[in-house]
């Protein structure tokens, strides 16, 4: 078959495969912003690190050609069944902190591009046994890979009041962490607590008045950062980004609150996450990226109302040196 052939066929697979799959996984948010950060190479190798329901893969397929490769990463089994049916496209059932070694197995050194859309995707915080939001009653799970063993309920009831404090108030940036550590680690003494309803029960004196959505919301992006590991993964993945990428490769990463956002502006800017741009002995800064914008790219105003996940959403783009 000629390369033009088998392009117009991958194509047409997936139109059929967009009609038929009805998962609905969520909405990619700045899709266009995305693919034009990115800025396809049509015979370049991508990769996908957070590929959910397919939403930016899909579109990154339609911009490369035959000899074009793309290349996804999910940990979650609900994302895997959302593959997609095209030549092109391989996805690797694993977290994106292993991005290195996985591209090696797969024969693939360095790549054109690298986008990851950061935090939990619409179809796990609708997936109300997911235990991932707090409008279902449902077991404290939040676990994005369900082969895990540490789940929210096992923070809850085995952690170290000192720990709980730490989490709640570096994770989710909880004034009175403190009292919310001690009134759990009290309370569990009469018995585990299992469930969402439980949990909002348990905490309920302790929720300020008129803000108990955000409060609640707070308390389950800590527990889920940490069930997750979500910043050691990221710390992980962006760190070997610089080896994957070829020069003038780009690093596309969209996030969606301040503690993710803050370590891919500073490793971007800086090269590390902490302190000062390293310089050689003639004053020239040592980092590996060129940042392309310097502010975070964010939502429109429509794309916000019509898709309410978008209006945290930060944006960052830099290029390999």
């Amino acid at each position: 078959m000629h390369p033009w052939q088998k392009k117009l066929w991958a194509d047409l697979i997936l139109e059929d495969w967009e009609m038929s799959n009805e998962i609905g996984y969520h909405v990619p948010v700045m899709l266009q912003e995305c693919i034009d950060a990115l800025a396809i190479k049509p015979n370049g190798i991508y990769v996908d690190v957070t590929f959910g329901g397919g939403g930016h893969s899909k579109e990154i397929l339609k911009h490369l050609g035959p000899e074009g490769r793309l290349i996804a990463f999910d940990q979650d089994p609900d994302a895997i069944k959302n593959a997609l049916p095209d030549e092109r496209f391989t996805l690797i059932h694993q977290n994106f902190r292993f991005l290195k070694n996985y591209l090696r197995l797969e024969g693939v050194k360095q790549v054109d591009g690298i986008l990851a859309d950061l935090g939990v995707s619409s179809h796990q915080f609708d997936a109300a046994d997911r235990g991932f939001s707090i409008r279902f009653d449902a077991d404290l799970d939040m676990r994005m890979d369900q082969v895990s063993d540490l789940d929210a309920r096992k923070v809850l009831n085995t952690y170290a009041e000192e720990e709980l404090h730490r989490i709640f108030g570096m994770y989710g940036e909880i004034q009175n962490a403190k009292s919310l550590a001690k009134t759990i680690v009290t309370n569990r003494l009469n018995g585990p607590i299992q469930t969402v309803a439980e949990l909002k029960e348990v905490i309920k004196r302790l929720v300020p008045k008129g803000k108990e959505h955000k409060y609640h919301a707070q308390v389950f992006q800590a527990l889920r950062i940490e069930v997750n590991k979500e910043l050691e993964a990221l710390q992980e993945f962006l760190e070997q980004t610089a080896a994957v990428l070829k020069p003038e490769g780009r690093l596309v990463v969209m996030s969606y609150h301040s503690l993710e956002d803050r370590l891919v502006k500073n490793f971007m800017a800086k090269g590390k996450f902490k302190g000062e741009v390293e310089k050689d002995f003639f004053g020239n800064e040592i980092k590996p990226f060129h940042v392309i914008s310097r502010k975070a790219i964010v939502a429109t105003a429509d794309e916000v109302q019509q898709n309410n996940r978008a209006r945290s959403a930060k944006l960052r783009v830099a290029e390999k040196k």
